[in-house]
């Protein structure tokens, strides 16, 4: 099997970036400043056929003409020049529509991709509460099914696409029962925006990331269909689990971005800046870091595009989380230490806002945080190698 991304990857890489240069770069910095949520360029990401990447033709989706290659390749774009519009595909795509894709009914995905894939409308993925991240299993929401109706109780903390002004639903996980070996059995229920007791509270100050919508959510005795449920019922867990290693690689692939972006940055002033009468790139103190950031983008990229090549290639399921949890932990640790690098190299400007590498430094401290941390990701790893990690 080979990494290497097609021709078709390629150009799907330079419309993808084109699209970023113009539509995106120039404003960045304002939406950053001014938190906010560009509800108009997201619904150009989806006429671009970005949110439809592994949705199926019938819904708008790309078909046969998409893989998750592709969704990585545009991640990395978007991340490149900036990472909230990174974000908000890799969570509308890997959290709203693909388990919709994977797990929905046809009745489900007729009534809600069309309008997700074509990125009229966003959807969002509720997991994590203030008790229970990656511990899952401590979920307190409740979902007790009365008649033909869900009734929904409880919170969600760090919700991304939970409250903007196009998001038309959130999958929560959710205990609607216990199992015979007493553990909570967890199912996933589709909650519309706009259900009575369905609240996304203000939005999060948050340290980066600052125009991306992120959320906390309450729900008071909310109503939905029974037919809500999304996949098995006390499957939840599961379903939740084989999302988030696809979107491990997902957010592999934002890392990508952001340490390309901070090579881009760090090669250019090293280059224009001048100090003791030549450019600072000349001294081996600031080129062996750059080289470092190098050595760290090929590294992300190829342990990136592997799992991705595992996930389209239908690898057998054990091989891809592995791959998942190696590219996650290894890409966002050296995106985090490439800002880092690269903010030492524009020195005291580096510290200012009006240099884009400030923006990058604050964004990237999630990445070794969302969709598991880089603490669980070596837990997993060492349950791959056959450890009895506890």
């Amino acid at each position: 099997m080979t990494f290497e991304l097609s021709r078709e990857h390629e150009e799907f890489r330079r419309s993808v970036r084109e699209f970023a240069e113009a539509e995106i770069a120039p404003y960045a910095a304002q939406w950053d400043r001014e938190h906010h949520f560009p509800v108009d360029v997201v619904q150009q990401m989806g006429k671009l056929g970005l949110f439809g990447l592994t949705a199926p033709e019938e819904y708008g989706g790309a078909g046969d003409e998409g893989d998750f290659t592709s969704l990585c390749v545009a991640i990395e774009e978007l991340g490149r020049v900036d990472q909230s519009m990174g974000i908000t595909l890799q969570a509308g795509v890997g959290l709203g529509i693909n388990p919709l894709v994977n797990f929905g009914t046809k009745e489900q995905q007729e009534t809600w991709l069309p309008a997700l894939v074509s990125g009229e409308k966003l959807a969002g993925f509720g997991l994590t509460e203030p008790g229970a991240g990656s511990d899952a299993g401590a979920t307190r929401t409740k979902a007790e099914l009365v008649g033909d109706e869900w009734v929904v109780n409880g919170s969600k903390q760090f919700i991304t696409n939970s409250g903007s002004d196009i998001t038309s639903l959130v999958t929560v996980t959710a205990r609607t029962g216990t199992r015979e070996d007493g553990r909570p059995e967890i199912s996933a229920i589709m909650l519309p925006s706009g259900t009575p007791g369905f609240v996304a509270e203000k939005a999060y100050d948050k340290l980066g990331w600052h125009a991306s919508d992120t959320h906390p959510l309450s729900f008071t005795d909310v109503h939905v269909p029974a037919d809500h449920l999304l996949g098995e019922r006390g499957r939840g867990y599961a379903q939740f689990l084989a999302t988030l290693d696809d979107g491990r690689v997902a957010i592999s692939a934002l890392s990508v971005g952001c340490i390309q972006a901070c090579l881009d940055m760090s090669v250019a002033y090293a280059g224009e800046r001048q100090t003791f009468g030549g450019p600072i790139g000349r001294k081996q103190g600031v080129a062996f870091q750059i080289a470092d950031l190098q050595v760290m983008l090929e590294a992300s990229r190829m342990l990136t595009y592997k799992a991705a090549a595992l996930k389209d290639a239908g690898a057998p399921y054990q091989d891809f989380k592995q791959a998942a949890s190696i590219a996650k932990v290894y890409s966002t640790e050296s995106a985090v230490t490439a800002t880092r690098i690269a903010t030492q190299v524009f020195g005291g400007y580096g510290f200012m806002e009006e240099y884009p590498v400030a923006r990058f430094y604050r964004d990237a401290k999630v990445l070794e945080v969302g969709e598991g941390t880089s603490e669980v990701q070596r837990m997993l790893i060492a349950r791959g190698l056959g450890l009895p990690v506890e």
